[in-house]
């Protein structure tokens, strides 16, 4: 039975982190200066997707880098917190330096501006969560 007793903190920080994807995917949305979800389901938009889900994987791999290693849940809500943050920083970045008109692109259904950004985001979320463990 001893097994059996980190269920209850296992449901805890599992739902912790489903409410903070679907926060920062709110978040995300309401940064980026088009409706990503009208660019998926109505303009069948794959770069809007591709960068959109991009973003989501980045940001969970600094969730689980925060889950793995907080000491509790207020840490892991202060990582979480910051890992939102230096998520919208991968994308600002991309939109000022790397690619000025990446939201144009993405707009205009450019396959290679959305994988380009998920590329980002992917690459923010393992090197930031590595650098949690540090």
């Amino acid at each position: 039975m001893e097994n059996l007793a980190g269920i209850p903190l296992y449901f805890i920080y599992a739902g912790s982190a489903v409410l903070f994807l679907a926060l920062f995917s709110l978040v995300y949305a309401k940064v980026t200066p088009y409706c990503e979800m009208t660019e998926i389901k109505e303009n069948k938009n794959v770069a809007a997707s591709v960068s959109y889900a991009g973003a989501m994987l980045g940001f969970s791999l600094q969730l689980m880098s925060a889950m793995n290693n907080s000491i509790s849940l207020v840490d892991f809500a202060i990582w979480g917190g910051l890992a939102m943050i230096v998520q919208m920083t991968g994308f600002f970045f991309v939109r000022l330096f790397a690619m000025p008109r990446v939201v144009e692109r993405i707009k205009n259904q450019e396959i290679s501006a959305g994988v380009f950004l998920a590329g980002i985001s992917i690459s923010v979320g393992l090197l930031f969560g590595a650098a949690m463990n540090g």
